[in-house]
């Protein structure tokens, strides 16, 4: 070997770890990109925006400042062809007009509380009845009719959505200033995660949570019936006629509720069964298994035609399981498609209906001092 090849071959060995080194970070540096785009105003003159995340090999996911609206989730099928999982409107106006949670950030207390009342340290307090007899979502201006303020900033997987709102006391009846963030990111894998914190100046109760519907056909493309539902839970709430929960935690074990195994959601969703017809199908909270407060699988959901799968994990107690039922076919999305009843499902993370009145149920208090937190993902993929 001549001396001139000697020296290349020694040139080539040493630069060799470092290409493979550029590849492996090539390989790793795709970032989570956001970019921000004017979304319509509100009725009060209020700029809103639209920030799209981006990221290799994960669903593009679209939200808005205007109440945290995940509007639109494009992800592909098995195939490679891409549809909007989510359901939502084509513009701000009808996030505006939207009187069904289509996508939105739920608070100050996600789902129902007993005849709107509730007593805390000795005191009661009142709030609006907007689902007669009870209260529902934080009231008829809850967190999913505000504007919150919002800023990209600098995650461990690129760009992050921040959102804030501040909540001052006596806001729906509600008491003490509580101050909620809320960041939503794309992980490697992604999963879209939602971050929650809540801060107060007084002791309250908090319960947030986000209210997306999906439909992995793609939205408006029919029911949700023939999609497959596993939930990670062992015993669900039963409710009483108002959806108001009983106390009981009951086993699903012999009902219709029981989805420890892969089930299509209509399989038993017009059951001869009370907790049935009193949702109109599922509209109830199940337990998740594990220990609140770490993240873990609560469901997968799979759509056997087009591939798609969501696997939803949290840290969250319960999870409500919503099948759509109020859904009626007067709603037109963005493809311009009526969304028919059950054309969607809603997996919301969160503490149990009605907890501040019921002291057997995990706490929803949070005090001066303490910061409310919880974690939800949503992983939305193919699956094998």
């Amino acid at each position: 070997m001549t001396r001139s090849r000697r020296i290349l071959r020694t040139a080539l060995a040493a630069l060799t770890p470092l290409v493979c080194l550029g590849a492996e970070m090539t390989a790793q540096a795709a970032p989570t990109r956001i970019e921000k785009k004017p979304f319509g105003k509100t009725g009060a003159g209020d700029a809103v925006e639209l920030f799209t995340l981006t990221r290799a090999g994960a669903p593009t996911i679209a939200i808005t400042n205007y109440a945290g609206y995940i509007v639109s989730i494009l992800a592909p099928d098995r195939a490679g062809r891409t549809a909007d999982v989510v359901l939502g409107y084509k513009d701000l106006a009808g996030y505006l007009g939207d009187g069904s949670h289509l996508g939105n950030l739920v608070g100050r207390y996600a789902n129902r509380i007993a005849k709107g009342r509730f007593t805390l340290d000795g005191k009661s307090y009142t709030l609006a009845t907007n689902t007669p007899p009870n209260s529902l979502h934080g009231g008829p201006t809850g967190f999913g009719k505000r504007l919150w303020s919002a800023k990209v900033i600098q995650g461990k997987d690129g760009d992050a959505l921040e959102l804030r709102y501040v909540s001052k006391d006596g806001e729906e009846g509600y008491p003490g200033t509580l101050t909620a963030t809320v960041v939503y990111s794309l992980r490697e894998d992604g999963g879209l995660v939602i971050d929650y914190t809540a801060t107060t100046d007084a002791p309250t109760v908090v319960n947030l949570t986000n209210h997306a519907y999906f439909n992995l056909a793609g939205e408006g493309e029919g029911t949700i019936l023939d999609h497959e539902l596993q939930l990670e839970s062992d015993t669900f709430t039963p409710v009483d006629a108002t959806l108001i929960p009983t106390g009981e935690l009951r086993s699903v074990a012999d009902t219709p509720f029981d989805f420890r195994k892969p089930v299509a959601i209509g399989a038993r969703i017009d059951a001869k069964d009370q907790q049935i017809q009193f949702g109109g199908g599922y509209d109830h909270n199940f337990v998740v298994r594990g220990s609140a407060g770490t993240l873990r699988l609560t469901a997968r959901v799979v759509d056997k035609k087009s591939g798609r799968m969501l696997e939803m994990f949290t840290t969250e107690p319960g999870v409500q399981f919503y099948t759509g039922n109020f859904l009626d076919g007067t709603i037109l999305g963005r493809s311009g498609k009526p969304y028919a009843k059950r054309g969607a499902f809603c997996l919301e993370s969160q503490h149990y209906p009605d907890s501040p009145n019921r002291p057997e149920f995990p706490s929803a208090v949070l005090r001066p001092g303490q910061t409310y937190r919880q974690t939800t993902v949503y992983k939305i993929g193919v699956a094998k």
